[in-house]
């Protein structure tokens, strides 16, 4: 039983990591069979239904089932060991889904002129997938992901409650993986009206997904995330133009649950 959940947590991380590689090429249009600007386009309002209910299966899924209620239930039926495992393989389902369903909207919004101003931009782009990667080694990338949890169930050992800490970009802002994506979502030499469309919605999901996981990040830490979150901005690095009184020990506030 041991070994089979090590080999899940495996193969989930495999997924995850095989599915992120594919975003990047997905999101630049870059060298995959499938990219957010491939296909043939189709009337512009059922693009966007369908856009809208790829990106809303993600949204969901990915938000609902990093929520501690659904943790509660969902533990009848998933093993804590592989818990992480199953929400991070889910997460991957829910990309290959949009990847695979995604509907083009090729009309060009922009296009940067070629040389160095388009060299900068492929920089930044870069760039926002390194934040975004560096910044999930920096709190653990394999608990992250699940393997953790599941290397130490197949040795036996309990994995010691988490530590607030703030390294590196955290020092600077909340929530670095999302800022990543976000330039890398914005950062288009030839910017689409789909790749345009993703890159608003998201970012949107973004800003409603970062209040739901501060509030859990507040049940855990307390007020250590609090007074953390009047000192640090939350996706820009500069700390926030109002910082509100410190809330009274037990007040409901909020950490960032998923990939």
């Amino acid at each position: 039983m041991r070994t089979l959940a090590l080999i899940y947590g495996v193969i989930a991380y495999a997924v995850f990591f095989l599915t992120f590689l594919y975003a990047i090429g997905f999101v630049g249009d870059l060298a995959v069979p499938r990219t957010i600007n491939s296909g043939e386009s189709g009337p512009i309002g059922l693009t966007v239904l369908i856009n809208t209910v790829l990106l809303g299966v993600f949204a969901v899924q990915h938000s609902l089932m990093a929520r501690p209620a659904f943790k509660a239930w969902w533990a009848r039926f998933v093993p804590p060991p592989v818990e992480r495992s199953t929400y991070v393989l889910a997460s991957s389902l829910a990309l290959v889904l949009l990847f695979w369903q995604w509907r083009p909207m090729p009309e060009v919004v922009w296009s940067v002129p070629a040389g160095a101003a388009t060299v900068a931009v492929w920089a930044l782009f870069g760039l926002g997938w390194m934040i975004v990667l560096t910044s999930t080694f920096l709190i653990n990338h394999f608990d992250l992901f699940g393997l953790r949890q599941v290397w130490a169930y197949r040795r036996q050992r309990t994995i010691p409650p988490a530590d607030f800490r703030t390294p590196l970009f955290y020092k600077v802002v909340r929530h670095p993986i999302y800022l990543g994506f976000i330039i890398a979502f914005f950062a288009a030499p030839t910017m689409s009206q789909g790749r345009l469309f993703f890159a608003v919605v998201t970012t949107a999901y973004v800003l409603i997904a970062i209040q739901l996981e501060e509030r859990d990040l507040i049940g855990v830490f307390g007020d250590r995330y609090r007074d953390y979150r009047r000192k640090v901005g939350m996706l820009l690095p500069i700390p926030p133009l109002r910082p509100g009184p410190a809330l009274a020990p037990g007040a409901i506030d909020d950490r960032p649950a998923g990939p």
